[in-house]
């Protein structure tokens, strides 16, 4: 992963899709939504693997802070190199070190207090290229 950061950003997550434009995808997958996505107004999640260069990174953590939908649900985006972790919800934005895993405690007890489903916070060992 070196400097590069790599994640998902989910498509219907976004109340501005335009953030795209600002990520290179490198792969995308989509899955009809089942009740443990827990997302029933919506029909699939459209997953995009992304990759951001280290210089733009805190911008577009940023700039999808403002993106997220946050009137319908609760979503988050991410993406990490070898350092760090950029977790990100509707207006907050979490940089968590890699090599500190205590450090995740903060940002899934914000998705928890956002009514997020516990195993979809699993952004601290899920695996970008699994997707």
């Amino acid at each position: 992963m070196s400097g590069t950061y790599k994640g998902v950003i989910i498509a219907e997550s976004l109340a501005d899709p335009a953030v795209l434009a600002d990520v290179t995808i490198v792969k995308t997958r989509v899955e009809p939504v089942t009740e443990r996505h827990q997302t029933p107004w919506i029909t699939r999640w459209t997953m995009h693997v992304v990759e951001i260069p280290a210089a733009r990174a805190e911008a577009v953590a940023r700039r999808l802070a403002g993106a997220i939908d946050a009137t319908r649900g609760a979503w988050y985006a991410d993406f990490k190199n070898d350092s760090s972790h950029y977790v990100v919800f509707a207006a907050r934005v979490f940089r968590v070190p890699r090599d500190e895993p205590a450090a995740y405690e903060e940002p899934k007890a914000h998705g928890r207090s956002l009514g997020i489903p516990e195993h979809q916070l699993d952004f601290d060992s899920y695996d970008p290229d699994q997707l």
